[in-house]
C-alpha cells in the first residue's frame, strides 16, 4: 500500500518505531544531538557534553531499515548508490545520514533535536549566555533595523540566538523567512515562512534558497531573515542589504568576527555573478552592520563572545575594518572545570550611533560609561 493512504499519524508513530532504541533520546528535552557511529555506538549530547549511551540496534540491517523509513516519510530515498540522506523526523528534528559504502563501518547518523520550546532572550540570560546589557544593546540594534550576522561554529547555538533576536522587530513589521529546512520558530505575527526543496529522483521540481531569495524581494518584506547562508545566495542577500532592504537577519559558520567576513565573501564568490573582488569586498562591508558571534565553549557552554561592528573595506590594506562593541574576557576555570569570563563593553562607541539614535533607541548607558573612561585614558595629561 502507498504511504499516501496511510493517515499521517500512524505513519509517524511506524516510523519512530524504527528508531525505538533511541526513543527515549528523542523524547528527552535535555538532549540535543543524538550521534549513531554504526549500530553498537551511540552518543548524546546534553548541556554541550557527549555522553556514550548503552542504546543499540540489533543489527547494522535494522539501522538501514530505520533510515530507509525517515528517507520515505521526507519524499526520498536512500540505497548504495545515493547513500547521503538529508531530512526531519515527525518532530521536526533534523537527521544527516551516510550509508555503506560510503561509510564502511555502518550507517553514521546524526540527528539535531527540533525544540518546541522556543529559548527566549530571558531564557538565554538567565544560562548566561549573554547580560542584560548586551540584549539591550541587541535590541536597539535590531529596533534600527541594521543587518545582523549570528556567526558561530556548529552547535553555538546560532538557531538559538537568531530566533531570540527575531523577539526585538517591532510587531508591525512584515517577517519573510527562507530556510533549507524549517528550524526558526519567530517569535513574532506577521510572519511569511518559506522553505527550499530539493529536486526528486528524476531532477525536477527544486526550489533553491536564491529561487525563493528573488521571490522574497517582491513579496514587500520589511524583514529578511533567512535561517543560514550557504552558497551563492550570499551575493544576493549583500545586495538586498544594500539596496534598502535594512534589518536582515541571517546565520553562518564562522569563528571568529573577521572569519565571517571573509566566509561571507567566499560563498558570495559562489554565485554565477562575475563581480571584481574588491568591489564585493566594498558591498559586503556596507552590507554587513553587526557580526554576533557565538561559541560553543571548551566546558560546553554557549556564550556570546563579541558584538561587533563593521565599519567598511579598506582597499589600501585589503582588510575589513571592524571594531568590538561587546567582546568576552577570560579568567581560567573554576573548581568544577567551568569557565571563567564575562562580556564587557569595550570601551568604544560605534560609529552606527546615530541610525539608533534616528530610530528612537541607545545602548546601554555601561556602554557610554565604558567610552568615557577610555577617552579619559586616552588623553594625553
Amino acid at each position: 500500500m502507498s504511504d499516501a493512504y496511510i493517515p499521517k499519524e500512524i505513519f509517524e508513530e511506524s516510523l519512530l518505531q524504527f528508531f525505538d532504541p533511541i526513543r527515549p533520546y528523542l523524547d528527552d528535552p535535555a538532549v540535543s544531538d543524538i550521534m549513531i557511529n554504526g549500530p553498537d555506538q551511540i552518543y548524546v549530547e546534553k548541556k554541550g557534553q557527549l555522553h556514550l549511551t548503552p542504546a543499540r540496534f540489533e543489527t547494522r540491517e535494522a539501522l538501514v531499515a530505520a533510515l530507509r523509513n525517515a528517507a520515505q516519510f521526507v519524499g526520498k530515498h536512500i540505497d548504495e548508490l545515493r547513500p547521503i540522506l538529508e531530512g526531519r523526523l515527525p518532530d521536526g528534528s533534523r537527521i544527516e545520514a551516510v550509508l555503506p559504502p560510503a561509510a564502511p563501518d555502518g550507517p553514521c547518523v546524526s540527528i539535531r533535536r527540533f525544540f518546541k520550546e522556543t529559548l527566549t532572550v530571558e531564557r538565554l540570560i538567565g544560562f548566561g549566555a549573554m547580560t542584560e546589557e548586551v540584549a539591550t544593546a541587541l535590541q536597539a540594534l535590531v529596533v534600527a533595523k541594521l543587518n545582523v550576522l549570528v556567526a558561530g561554529g556548529t552547535g553555538s547555538g546560532k538557531t538559538s540566538m537568531l530566533n531570540a533576536l527575531s523577539s526585538f522587530i517591532p510587531e508591525g513589521e512584515r517577517v519573510v523567512v527562507i530556510e533549507d529546512s524549517r528550524e526558526l520558530q519567530l517569535q513574532r505575527t506577521h510572519v511569511c515562512m518559506l522553505e527550499a526543496r530539493p529536486a526528486d529522483p528524476k531532477g525536477r521540481g527544486e526550489v533553491s534558497i536564491r529561487d525563493l531569495f528573488r521571490a522574497t524581494l517582491r513579496m514587500r518584506p520589511d524583514r529578511i531573515v533567512v535561517g543560514e547562508i550557504r552558497g551563492g545566495e550570499a551575493l544576493d542577500l549583500i545586495q538586498a542589504m544594500t539596496s534598502g532592504h535594512g534589518g536582515c537577519l541571517s546565520t553562518l559558520h564562522a569563528t571568529y568576527p573577521r572569519d565571517t567576513a571573509t566566509r561571507l565573501e567566499t560563498m558570495a564568490m559562489m554565485s554565477d555573478i562575475e563581480m571584481p573582488l574588491t568591489a564585493l569586498r566594498i558591498q559586503l562591508a556596507s552590507a554587513v552592520n553587526i557580526i554576533l558571534q557565538v561559541a560553543r565553549l571548551q566546558d560546553g557552554s554557549r556564550k556570546v563572545t563579541h558584538v561587533t561592528e563593521v565599519l567598511g573595506y579598506d582597499t589600501a590594506t585589503n582588510q575589513y575594518q571592524m571594531r568590538d562593541i561587546f567582546v568576552r574576557e577570560y579568567g581560567g576555570f573554576d573548581d568544577q572545570g567551568h569557565i571563567l569570563s564575562k562580556i564587557v563593553p569595550s570601551g568604544i562607541l560605534p560609529q552606527c550611533l546615530p541610525q539608533l539614535h534616528e530610530h528612537g533607541v541607545d545602548l546601554p548607558a555601561s556602554v557610554h560609561a565604558a567610552a568615557k573612561r577610555n577617552n579619559h585614558r586616552s588623553l594625553p595629561p
